[in-house]
């Protein structure tokens, strides 16, 4: 039996060569929010992060442009970059996770741009770690307590 439960989407990732293009679609004319942004040279990431919705059900959207498209990880290729995943108990999940022979991307949980710990389920399987998100890239997210709160209320 699973040890943790998928609550919800917590954001969806979309990358472009230039943020400014996305930010004219998504802010301007589709109306989303923007609440933030955030930079890292090492991740090779300059976006900025919109929102659909209210409170605990609230999705991001975050709209990447590579500092250096000549660089990995090219946050602009594929364009719909990754989707992040509410998670009840990131640690169990990815212990569990990598007992199933899942493979994840290097670098572990972390902090991610939204101050959540976070880690990323590999797009591609490996000989040690065959099983995989299948092509798409997926972020595990930790949820807050007021957001686990939310989703088990729904049950």
């Amino acid at each position: 039996m699973r040890p943790f439960k998928v609550l919800g989407i917590q954001q969806i990732a979309i990358g472009n060569e230039n943020k400014d293009k996305l930010s004219k679609f998504w802010g301007d004319i589709m109306g989303l929010t923007k609440v933030g942004n955030y930079k890292s040279e090492k991740e090779n990431v300059d976006e900025d992060i919109y929102k659909i919705g209210n409170g605990n059900f609230a999705v991001e959207v975050d709209l990447m442009m590579p500092i250096d498209p000549n660089k990995s990880p090219k946050v602009h290729d594929p364009k719909l970059n990754h989707i992040g995943l509410w998670i009840d108990d990131l640690q169990t999940c990815v212990k569990w996770l990598t007992e199933q022979g899942v493979r994840f991307t290097p670098g572990g949980i972390r902090k991610g741009a939204s101050g959540f710990d976070v880690c990323f389920i590999h797009p591609k399987g490996n000989e040690e770690f065959p099983l995989c998100s299948e092509g798409v890239l997926v972020e595990l997210v930790q949820a807050p307590p007021e957001v686990v709160k939310a989703f088990n209320s729904m049950n």
